[in-house]
């Protein structure tokens, strides 16, 4: 059987199907269609709620396509998941009477039109072509269609893309269009998504055809994890690549792949053994490596191993260093660790949101248990379910053939901890509902539902209140994490600060003397503003302890935008940065900022050693490093 002979076949069943879910649906050949237009109002928020669809398909696609559409007496349709349509564009030849159903805002699902191209390409998500007599409506044969379904980057039909006309248009003409075009779109919405944090490889048979729609598009992180895929690449390499890692697909390692150079066309040999070329395109903007105050005590084995000497984990009152509210915190939550009331910690990012949900987990009843901490910010939307809920063996393509528990089932008995809950996808919001309710989890691809009894945890730096208004959060999930609201407070204003940066100082010192700091660098700290909190200081205090060598932290131990920070928060810096009057051996008196002449004469004195220079001066090691090469030092 040729192609084009089963093509039809399909066309047929179709449209055979089509047709008997609209005599289903009450209507007959004679129906009048059911022209439904949203308000201008509803419009609006419409229009605003596909804003990068719209601009997409605007902007970065039908440009590309005006020449031939000009020439086809056509009208191209954009329309959302539901069916109503955005916008139109090309020609405007429809006859008067039929003009108000191509209006944006005008609903084409089947149930009000019948058969036609966008309502059935919604219903059965495939390409399709309606011809004049396939329409099931009698009123909407002056037409013909070609529509195809559009996918986001987790892969959910987010809109379709139709062209229309009253005149003949030849089939391979329109079909190819608008496959090409839904294609065009969907490449281009999981580039504008990923490719400031993400790689991108795309590939294809030929080498001449890589730039192409056409082409295969896979999105990865840096350990290889496939996050997105365009729906050419599933059919070129023949395999659902959900949860594959990207070694898994190419004869080449990750470190291989991500080490070629930018744009350089990659010969690729996939794991069918059939040879493709590739082009990687790589991060706009590599992600910050940033010293993590919640995963820098981390109490678990590995971790421990890691640092070396084991640390004892934090209890709750050992976070209570004399603040009143953090006090109020560690008292509230020792009344209610043991009880089945879900507690929501509230705070900015970096305020040690996970450190203390770990001190509340040790101090339980369930100590003895595994805690599991879920950063819903962190999980790929597409992934979030599987990693939440698990997955029976065989559930889906690409899937571990010994199936997966998910992390709500490994918490049971023990602490679940929900991080960056504000950022939780609204589809699996619901499930997530439901398992609080019931206390039962279904796996993907199981009609089995397992008990689990867990203490749930939640945090994040959102309002949650004001996300339930904006409709990013569910609120009957919000009535069931927030049971004990807890508010932990910016390092700025907390009135233990010299406990804590002592209470650190002692933590991550290696020797007695790492601990020390003098008196002017404890008050500077104390006065800092401390943007990034907790975490900002943890890396603070581990540089300086590292640049100080066993001596007690001064100033030229500091890194320079720990002094920025204080300039820019108009702080008093005068007191704390080093001053003009050079040459002073009194480390604990700093004067104003040394010349660069100053600093090279201590240097050249000084045997040019840059640690005592920085030291003699009181700044820091780059501050001399800079200055030294401003004078021609290299």
């Amino acid at each position: 059987m040729s192609d084009k002979t089963q093509w039809y076949l399909e066309h047929e069943a179709l449209i055979k199907h089509s047709w008997q879910r609209c005599r289903d649906l009450g209507l007959s050949h004679h129906s009048e269609p059911e022209v439904e237009h949203k308000s201008a109002g509803d419009l609006s928020c419409l229009l605003e709620q596909h804003h990068q669809l719209l601009e997409t398909t605007h902007h970065q696609v039908l440009p590309y396509y005006e020449n031939l559409l000009a020439n086809s007496n056509s009208q191209v349709m954009l329309a959302d998941h539901q069916g109503y349509v955005l916008k139109s564009w090309g020609e405007q030849r429809f006859k008067q009477q039929h003009q108000e159903i191509f209006a944006p805002g005008t609903g084409w699902q089947e149930p009000a039109l019948g058969t036609n191209a966008i309502g059935t390409a919604l219903k059965t998500g495939s390409v399709v072509q309606i011809h004049h007599d396939e329409h099931f409506l009698v009123a909407n044969r002056f037409m013909t269609g070609s529509a195809a379904p559009i996918f986001g980057v987790d892969r959910e039909m987010v809109g379709v893309i139709d062209i229309s006309s009253d005149t003949y248009l030849p089939e391979s003409h329109t079909l190819g269009m608008v496959k090409i075009m839904s294609q065009a779109v969907e490449n281009q919405l999981i580039i504008s998504h990923f490719n400031s944090e993400h790689f991108l490889l795309r590939f294809n048979t030929s080498p001449e055809n890589i730039d192409s729609q056409w082409s295969a598009l896979i999105v990865f992180d840096e350990n290889g994890l496939v996050i997105s895929a365009n729906r050419r690449a599933e059919l070129v390499l023949a395999t659902d690549l959900k949860l594959v890692n990207i070694s898994e697909l190419f004869d080449i390692s990750v470190s291989q792949l991500i080490n070629q150079p930018e744009s350089f066309q990659v010969p690729l040999l996939t794991c069918q053994q059939f040879r493709v070329h590739g082009i990687l395109h790589k991060p706009k903007q590599a992600k910050p490596r940033v010293l993590d105050f919640r995963t820098l005590l981390k109490t678990d084995t590995n971790t421990d191993s890691q640092q070396g000497d084991k640390k004892q984990p934090f209890l709750l009152d050992d976070l209570n260093l004399g603040d009143p509210v953090m006090a109020k915190a560690v008292a509230q939550s020792k009344r209610i660790v043991d009880k089945e009331i879900p507690i929501l910690i509230r705070g900015e990012t970096g305020v040690g949101k996970e450190v203390f949900v770990k001190a509340l987990h040790q101090s339980s009843l369930r100590s003895k248990q595994n805690m599991v901490t879920v950063n819903c910010a962190a999980i790929p939307q597409e992934l979030v379910e599987s990693e939440l809920f698990g997955y029976e063996k065989g559930a889906f393509t690409g899937s571990s053939n010994k199936g997966y528990i998910g992390l709500i089932r490994k918490a049971d008995k023990g602490t679940l901890f929900l991080d960056e809950i504000g950022d939780m996808p609204l589809n699996v919001q619901a499930r997530l509902l439901r398992v609080l309710q019931e206390r039962r989890v279904n796996p993907l691809g199981s009609t089995e539902s397992y008990p689990v009894d867990f203490k749930l945890v939640s945090a994040t730096n959102r309002n949650l209140k004001d996300e339930v208004e904006a409709g990013g959060f569910r609120q009957d999930l919000y009535y069931r994490v927030s049971g004990l609201n807890i508010e932990l407070p910016a390092l700025r204003h907390r009135s233990d600060r010299q406990h804590l940066i002592q209470f650190l100082l002692n933590y991550y010192a290696e020797t007695p003397q790492d601990g020390l700091i003098t008196e002017r660098a404890m008050q500077s700290f104390c006065q800092h503003p401390w943007p990034g909190n907790i975490r900002q200081l943890v890396s603070v205090i581990q540089i300086a302890q590292a640049m100080s060598d066993s001596q007690a932290i001064d100033f030229q131990h500091l890194p320079d935008d720990f002094f920025a920070d204080l300039d820019s928060k108009n702080n008093n810096v005068q007191a704390f940065t080093p001053s003009t009057e050079t040459l002073s051996n009194d480390a604990e008196h700093p004067t104003k900022s040394a010349s660069t002449q100053d600093i090279v004469a201590v240097y050249q004195s000084l045997s040019c050693n840059i640690s005592k220079t920085a030291q003699q001066l009181g700044v820091s090691r780059n501050t001399v490093y800079k200055r030294l090469r401003e004078s021609g030092y290299k």
